[in-house]
């Protein structure tokens, strides 16, 4: 259920906050990060689209971005004085939206590869995945008590379900 004080991620969006807040994304190609500090109550949500800029803007971050929305993570963890193995980390996402398409690029996987790589290499230990397949994941984190739900809704291609 809906309350009026979630936080809505959209595509590219970034949010940090403390106990009481709640983070809603839906989520297909994107990947959505959520980190969650057990003892302090406090985390965020990332909202992914691509693994990395073509041209970086110096001194500017954009959630759009894998690696930009880890460095607003670590900017994050600087700010609160706590640190990366502190966190209990789940990454969702990744799924192919036109599984019958044969594409030169293969954006989710590289958001689910590159997602992995950056968590691993700044020290977080991802604690659950629901990543790749087909379709479309509503995620509800609440950084209450960290709990993350998610509803995957997966593509089928004749009688079978394909996830």
């Amino acid at each position: 259920m809906f309350r009026a004080d979630d936080v809505i991620l959209n595509p590219g969006d970034f949010c940090f906050a403390s106990e009481g807040t709640r983070i809603r994304t839906l989520l297909g190609s994107c990947i959505s990060i959520s980190m969650w500090h057990p003892r302090l109550h406090i985390g965020g949500m990332c909202h992914y689209m691509n693994p990395r800029r073509r041209a970086r803007v110096p001194g500017e971050l954009s959630g759009r971005y894998a690696d930009e929305a880890i460095e607003l993570f670590l900017r994050e963890l600087r700010r609160t004085n706590t640190l990366p193995h502190e966190y209990q980390v789940k990454m969702f996402g990744g799924g192919n939206q036109f599984p019958r398409s044969q594409r030169a690029v293969d954006i989710p996987q590289q958001n689910i590869d590159i997602g992995l790589e950056l968590l691993e290499h700044h020290g977080f230990e991802v604690t659950a995945t629901h990543l790749g397949g087909t379709g479309a994941r509503h995620i509800l984190f609440d950084l209450a008590d960290g709990g993350v739900w998610m509803k995957h809704s997966a593509h089928t291609v004749g009688d079978q379900v394909t996830a």
